[in-house]
Formats: C-alpha cells, structure tokens, sequence
C-alpha cells in the first residue's frame, strides 16, 4: 500500500481528533491524575529517567504544564472523566519536531530512534529512519549484546526496541537507552547527535545531554516537565496507543513534509 501524501495542517488536526490520537482521548483522567501525583511524590517510574529532583513536587505545578503543553484539563477540581489533548499542540510539537529532523539532515547527522511503545508507533520511528537514512544521516546500530532488565535492545529497520522472552515489551523504563549508550561509549563509537524517542528511551538521552525529541501521552507528564525546563527539545503530545498504528501514517507523512524529508516509496521497508 503506498505511504499516503501529507496532509495540511487542518487536514491533520481534524485527522487527530477523529482517530482520537488528540482530542477526546481514551486516557481516563482518574489515571493522568494518578500519574501526576505519583510523579509528584518522587516515584521514578514516572521520571523517565529524568532527574526533576524536588522541583515539581506540587501536583498542581504538574498540572499547570500538562494543560500548556498537552492540552489537558486545567481545572485542579475536575477529578474523574475524560480528558483531553489538544490538536494544534500537536502540530505545532509536530512542526519543532519537523525541525530537529531538517537540521539533522541538513548536516548529515548520527540520529538514534527508540521505541517503548513498539505495539504502535514501531512504524512510525522506522518510517522516519528510512527518510533520515535516505537523506545522508547515519542512523545508529546499537552494539549487539545490549541487556537492561532482564531482556535485551534490538533494532527493526533502524529503530531499538526491548525484547524479552521473544516479545517485544511495552516499557517505561530509562535502562534500555542507559544501555545503548554506554555500549556506544565502550565501543569507542561516538553519541547520537539526535535522538527521537519515547517514554524512558526519550528521557534518558535528554538527562544525558543529547538533542531529544519525544512523543509523549497525557499520562506521561516527565517528558513535558523536562520540555519546559530546556532538557528535552520537543516533547510532541498524543496518545500512543491508538487502536491501529496506521492512524499515525498522516502525522508521519506531515512530520516528514515540514521536515523537507521524501515519503517512503510505495514497497520500500517501513512503506
């Protein structure tokens, strides 16, 4: 099937909001709260492997970001519903994230793409490799051998992703980026100049100091946090789990036009 043509910008936001990929969103907000808070409270499992230290421990500060930056409800006495992400926040994420990537291969740049959501956005990073690898960047093997809790980082055209038991695995978890680019370092190899990411994958490159894009749900607020405070560079807001990963092929193919980046041929891997 080809890879379909970019939309325009309006075409794209009322694509989201059907697909669902923003607005009325399927995150409960009983559970983007409960994130908040928990983050709030110091649990490192929402950190992302971002040091925030006791800087947002006001749930309320939490909120306030969210609301700016992923669109969410901003009232502190909406508890229970649904919630909520707003389109134009994506695009506009969408088009500073169009940015990195133009500059990236305007240079000819080692990019790193990671996934922890492989189940739905697997295509999306390899899609982009293939685009960066056809524009001159060198997109980064991971050295063979990479284990982090208890499975190991693997590549599929391009992008890391965690195995464990002959699965890939859903995960939060900063170990795996860790990993990966402490083997780089024992190889002698030299850090990614971009990393495009999510989840933990995306927050451990930003603590570490590399230029990090990633894709973050309403319920994942460490990367926003992280946006504001200028460690991370683009913190693109959605929902990351849609009900078909082919809903992200419009997003992708605006992400790649803004980019000034071609579309895979219908037939090419990750097309």
């Amino acid at each position: 099937m080809p890879f379909p043509a970019a939309p325009g910008r309006a075409e794209l936001t009322g694509h989201l909001v059907r697909t669902r990929i923003a607005g009325d969103v399927a995150t409960p907000r009983e559970n983007n709260l409960s994130h908040y808070r928990k983050l709030a409270n110091g649990d490192r499992h929402y950190w992302l492997g971002l040091e925030l230290g006791d800087r947002w421990a006001d749930e309320q500060d939490v909120l306030a970001v969210m609301a700016e930056r992923c669109g969410v409800n901003d009232d502190p006495d909406y508890r229970a519903g649904g919630d909520t992400i707003d389109p134009e926040l994506t695009v506009g994420a969408l088009d500073r994230a169009a940015a990195e990537l133009r500059k990236a291969a305007e240079e000819r740049r080692r990019v790193l793409f990671a996934t922890g959501h492989p189940g739905a956005l697997l295509d999306m990073h390899g899609t982009l490799a293939l685009a960066m690898r056809a524009a001159g960047c060198e997109i980064v093997r991971v050295p063979l051998g990479v284990i982090a809790d208890e499975g190991v980082v693997v590549q599929f055209q391009g992008v890391s992703a965690y195995e464990r038991g002959a699965s890939l695995w859903h995960t939060h978890s900063p170990a795996p980026m860790a990993g990966v680019l402490d083997a780089l370092e024992a190889a002698g190899e030299p850090q990614p100049d971009l990393v495009v990411a999510d989840h933990g994958w995306a927050g451990c490159a930003a603590q570490r100091g590399l230029t990090a894009v990633g894709f973050a749900d309403c319920n994942d607020p460490a990367l926003f946090l992280a946006e504001s405070e200028g460690t991370l560079s683009v913190a693109v807001p959605l929902d990351d789990h849609v009900v078909d990963p082919r809903f992200y092929e419009p997003m992708t193919a605006y992400l790649l036009d803004v980019a000034g980046l071609a579309s895979p041929a219908p037939g090419a891997p990750g097309a």
